[in-house]
């Protein structure tokens, strides 16, 4: 077993923190049309998009790398919450990653929407990095999602 740990970030946004979960849980396919320069591609392998038990298969931009592949099965949405959760089931972080599990979530009850980042991970060994990486890349989508919803009326 190698070390395990977690990285949380939170990023405020003046945007509708609604429509972020809602593209992440219910909508990942559109993430590409939305960020293409960082996600290539995001289709359901098997399932319904936003049920639990569901296969989704990533493709994205990681450390300037195109074409990093993630299979994901979603393991937990909580619509009170605001929240999807997905763990890793196969793909390239499972170089370095035993296991990868990650949380996005919304917090809409302040003046500015508050998305919260969970990445709890299990490294094959010692010398393995911390995916920071892996929290950049997914802080540049939220960001990227941000920056679509200021200048495209809803």
């Amino acid at each position: 077993m190698g070390p395990k740990g977690e990285l949380v970030s939170q990023i405020s946004i003046k945007s509708d923190g609604d429509v972020i979960i809602e593209l992440f849980r219910d909508k990942p396919h559109h993430l590409p049309n939305i960020c293409p320069d960082l996600i290539e591609s995001v289709d359901l392998h098997s399932g319904q998009w936003g049920v639990v038990g569901s296969v989704v298969i990533w493709k994205y931009l990681l450390e300037g790398k195109k074409g990093v592949v993630s299979k994901d099965i979603i393991e937990a949405t909580d619509e009170k919450k605001k929240s999807v959760t997905y763990n890793l089931m196969e793909g390239d972080l499972q170089e370095h990653y035993k296991t990868m599990k990650f949380t996005i979530s919304v917090d809409t009850s302040e003046e500015d929407d508050v998305v919260t980042l969970i990445f709890e991970y299990e490294k094959n060994t010692e010398d393995v990095p911390v995916p920071y990486p892996v929290m950049d890349a997914t802080v540049s989508v939220i960001k990227a999602l941000e920056r679509y919803q200021l200048q495209v009326p809803t």
